[in-house]
């Protein structure tokens, strides 16, 4: 007890401690981007002398974060080149008639594609498909779209491809000595809990999966009956008459959206905003009861005269009106729309916007945008379509009816196919694979070079770069051999399966609060440790933490892609933990009994 209690009062220990509970107050909080605050805490550690510069940043010319930017490249090029539409077809078939087929094959196909692919890009091409399959069968999406992202996080744990965590506790514990990861070094371990799993979400679907509704056209409609999108008319003395609408105050000081500008015979849609405004002119606007209450009484407009039917700018000829997600890594998160000049940028106009069941249709323009929030869009369809090039939107609709074929794709999966078998036979290190894959995609057109630089998920990059410092740190000033320790005192007598088990506990509750890549660098130090200190094979224990940081099925935070479905299921916060906790409890109970069995403890 004397050491651990020396060991933490010297400087650098204590200065390594604040910073990383620091770090942990702001992961959980969310005060701050997650690569920011890595990026703080390894800035902080350098400036006061815990590490040196080379240090700090040599996470960032790591193999493992080398062949992460790679494997985005790559998936990248088999996703727009169409080299993964045989398993779109396969999800989107009407030959799927009911939600338990669904999870069935989401178990089955879904899941071993996630251990070669990141799992990001995954959920984000399959959700149009899904979505469509549930309009069709007039099925909730809420009763298919959290399984989409379970299977995912189960076939990310079997190989070292499958998450960019893997990869990241590969290089943590190759550089505390224990030696990286294969690319098939766990696979046996996932295998057993992929069935596990794959059985048990199957099973408890029916019961624990709740239905939020199969309108797929909710949000439309009750913006709609809400009255929110109104036809108004221009009437004599207003002050529009002669302005345009970007010099007028409709739209300085009202929450409003014009939509369409009707003159006579003449029809004109956005952009609006330098067009001057005539006696009689028609607007259909977006705006609230108050906003247009308060336009009529200063005579700035007034409701259309004649009774006509409520436009929808759905109906209207070469209008669309649909749903968007922002997904994991968008660079739209954390600003509002009016500094985003979202309008400008996209030439389609935000009608509502939906943060869980929770439905926002007054000052959009104010609303800061979060990863999982669904926005409802209305514009041309030449814009619409241009949105599904982009990497920050995801269109929750399929556009066209046939799901789209291109050339290059026989040649995307072959390149695919020769990145993983090369460094399974040894023939080349997976980083090399990686890299003249990557160069290869764009050589054979699979990819261009532009699609290259934005395919690389830049957060990722900076979070995992930054968070190897807590690792060296922990390591450098003794504080892991300490806590290591302290835990120590309290399993000594423990069996190995018990130790396994509590290890495996404390990574999943940490990483529901806060970053899984975090949680990793943070606790393998201390893993290995602590099964030196219990005369065990220190990758056993580092399993432990590796799985246990990549099971999130207790929240929607714990987990990118339980964020990216939980809005467009129209999930409550305890809809992830009801279908989740036996998941938990299942994968508690079975992951240190098959570390125990494969390293024969």
């Amino acid at each position: 007890m004397s050491d651990l209690l020396a060991a933490l009062l010297q400087p650098g220990a204590l200065i390594t401690l604040v910073v990383l509970l620091g770090s942990v107050v702001l992961f959980v909080s969310g005060w701050l981007a997650p690569e920011l605050t890595g990026l703080l805490a390894a800035g902080t550690l350098v400036a006061t002398g815990v590490l040196q510069p080379a240090e700090a940043v040599a996470g960032f010319g790591s193999p493992a974060l080398i062949t992460l930017m790679g494997l985005f490249a790559i998936s990248a090029g088999l996703f727009r080149s169409g080299g993964l539409d045989r398993l779109r077809a396969l999800i989107g078939s009407d030959a799927v008639r009911s939600p338990k087929r669904m999870i069935t094959l989401m178990v089955v196909a879904v899941a071993p594609v996630s251990a070669l692919v990141p799992n990001t890009p995954v959920v984000a091409s399959l959700l149009p498909v899904i979505e469509g399959w549930c309009q069709r069968r007039r099925i909730a999406p809420s009763k298919v779209l959290l399984p989409l992202s379970f299977a995912t996080v189960l076939g990310g744990t079997m190989t070292l491809l499958g998450s960019s965590v893997n990869l990241l506790a590969s290089e943590v514990s190759s550089k505390l000595g224990y030696g990286a990861f294969g690319l098939f070094s766990f696979t046996p371990i996932g295998l057993g809990v992929w069935l596990v799993g794959g059985v048990l979400m199957v099973l408890l679907a029916d019961r624990l999966l709740p239905d939020r509704g199969s309108d797929d056209d909710d949000l439309i409609a009750s913006l709609a009956s809400g009255g929110y999108l109104t036809e108004v008319e221009i009437p004599a003395g207003s002050e529009l008459i002669g302005q345009s609408l970007h010099a007028s105050r409709l739209q300085r000081r009202f929450d409003v959206d014009v939509l369409e500008l009707h003159r006579g015979a003449e029809r004109f849609l956005p952009p609006l905003a330098d067009r001057t405004l005539a006696l009689a002119d028609r607007l259909l606007l977006r705006c609230s009861r108050s906003d247009l209450l308060r336009l009529q009484q200063d005579h700035t407009v007034v409701l259309a005269p004649t009774p006509e039917a409520p436009i929808r700018p759905d109906q209207q000829n070469n209008q669309r009106m649909v749903e968007v997600l922002l997904p994991a890594g968008s660079t739209l998160a954390g600003d509002c729309l009016r500094n985003l000049r979202f309008r400008q940028r996209y030439n389609v106009t935000v009608l509502a916007l939906r943060r869980g069941n929770a439905v926002l249709r007054e000052r959009l323009g104010r609303a800061q945008l979060r990863e999982g929030d669904v926005l409802l869009l209305q514009g041309p369809k030449d814009a619409i379509r241009g949105l599904q090039a982009s990497n920050d939107l995801v269109v929750l609709e399929q556009l066209e009816k046939d799901l789209p074929t291109v050339s290059r794709k026989g040649v995307a999966l072959l390149i695919a196919a020769l990145v993983i078998l090369l460094p399974s036979f040894n023939l080349v290190p997976l980083v090399a694979s990686v890299l003249l894959g990557t160069v290869a995609m764009v050589a054979a057109g699979c990819l261009r070079a532009g699609e290259l630089q934005r395919a690389i998920r830049l957060d990722v990059i900076l979070l995992l770069g930054s968070l190897a410092s807590f690792s060296v740190a922990l390591q450098k000033t003794g504080l892991a051999a300490a806590a290591a320790q302290g835990l120590l005192l309290g399993l000594q007598n423990w069996p190995v399966y018990a130790a396994l088990l509590v290890v495996f506990l404390f990574t999943i509750v940490l990483t529901e609060v806060m970053s899984n890549a975090a949680t990793v660098a943070m606790l393998i130090p201390i893993a290995g440790q602590l099964a030196q200190g219990l005369g065990q094979p220190p990758m056993a224990f580092i399993y432990a933490v590796l799985f246990g940081a990549s099971q999130s099925f207790l929240s929607p935070v714990g987990y990118q892609t339980n964020l990216m479905v939980f809005g467009p299921g129209r999930y409550r916060f305890l809809d992830v933990a009801r279908y989740g906790f036996p998941l938990t409890l299942a994968m508690t109970l079975t992951v240190p009994f098959l570390i125990c069995r494969w390293f024969g403890l």
